[in-house]
């Protein structure tokens, strides 16, 4: 175990966010963006965030975003006993990916999973190897299929709830950034400019927080996963500030536009739950998919309106 530990220890301070990462680039031929996650992508700020973003910078793109994170989630198909008062175990993204690949069609995919993935429990090889299956397995599935898929780290899990699990949590990080290196994967660091950000917030601001549950982050935990994607992506730009409304407040119709991606991701990412299905009770029914498609093809034209 302290061997381990050393090991995760110089991946920390390897993939830090003062080390630059690699940036990617979304092919010019890809307009379907697809976000898998558990419930923090279905919280779906900052895929939000990040769809504003690039349709402010790249108005000439045809982009189509859709969001099919799905809470309780994991990669690993791993459920704790209890989980959900007992209601039901946690759903297993591999239960619904195929579905979910054949109904979407995507042209690119970004992943962000582990938060649920070590069952909120001290680090364990027996789920750390799951989630590493999982993962794995995803990852296999998308290459056969020729999608391109870049992995996002797990954001921070709020040591103050529990250490322990935030240790777990660096690990599958850094797990996860090894595999830039060892596979070649795609991957973007989300987990470590979290981290950072709340230990420096914390020198000034003892009481500050990310997430107030110590999972689920806020508008500003978004914001940082958000800039921390599009920093993946070589994107620079408005991208100084602490928060989303002062970014997006620097380009001329950033308010308005992120306003209709906010109203257009409500109603399509539901719909998309719908029409594909899972196995999580307690989901909101969304509307009929054709219905959310036509709505969201009249938001897009009047964001492309705003933009001329």
């Amino acid at each position: 175990m302290y061997h381990f530990s050393l090991l995760t220890l110089l991946f920390c301070l390897l993939f830090s966010p003062l080390k630059a990462q690699e940036a990617y680039a979304i092919p010019p031929s890809a307009k379907k963006i697809l976000f898998l996650g558990n419930s923090i992508t279905y919280g779906g700020s900052y895929v939000s965030y990040v769809e504003s973003y690039l349709r402010l910078t790249y108005p000439e793109r045809t982009w189509d975003f859709i969001n099919v994170g799905l809470p309780s989630e994991t990669v690993s198909g791993l459920s704790e006993e209890g989980h959900a008062d007992g209601k039901f175990p946690r759903p297993d993204l591999h239960e619904r990916l195929d579905r979910i690949l054949t109904a979407v069609k995507p042209d690119l995919i970004f992943s962000c999973y582990g938060m649920n993935d070590g069952i909120y429990l001290p680090f364990d090889e027996d789920r750390f190897e799951a989630y590493k299956k999982g993962q794995e397995k995803l990852h296999q599935k998308t290459e056969n299929l020729g999608i391109p898929i870049i992995h996002l780290t797990p954001p921070v899990y709020d040591e103050r709830k529990g250490a322990a699990y935030a240790n777990t949590l660096a690990i599958y990080a850094s797990w996860l950034m090894s595999k830039k290196f060892t596979q070649n994967w795609m991957v973007i660091d989300l987990h470590w400019p979290m981290r950072k950000f709340l230990e420096d917030k914390r020198n000034t601001d003892p009481d500050f927080v990310l997430a107030a549950d110590g999972i689920h982050p806020g508008d500003q935990g978004h914001w940082i996963m958000a800039k921390s994607l599009l920093k993946g992506l070589g994107e620079q730009d408005n991208l100084d500030t602490d928060l989303p409304e002062p970014a997006f407040r620097k380009f001329p119709q950033g308010m308005q536009v992120l306003a209709l991606v906010e109203e257009k991701q409500s109603i399509s990412k539901d719909a998309w739950l719908s029409h594909i299905g899972h196995e999580r009770p307690g989901m909101k029914e969304g509307v009929p998919l054709p219905a959310a498609l036509s709505k969201s093809a009249e938001i897009i034209a009047a964001m492309e309106q705003i933009l001329k």
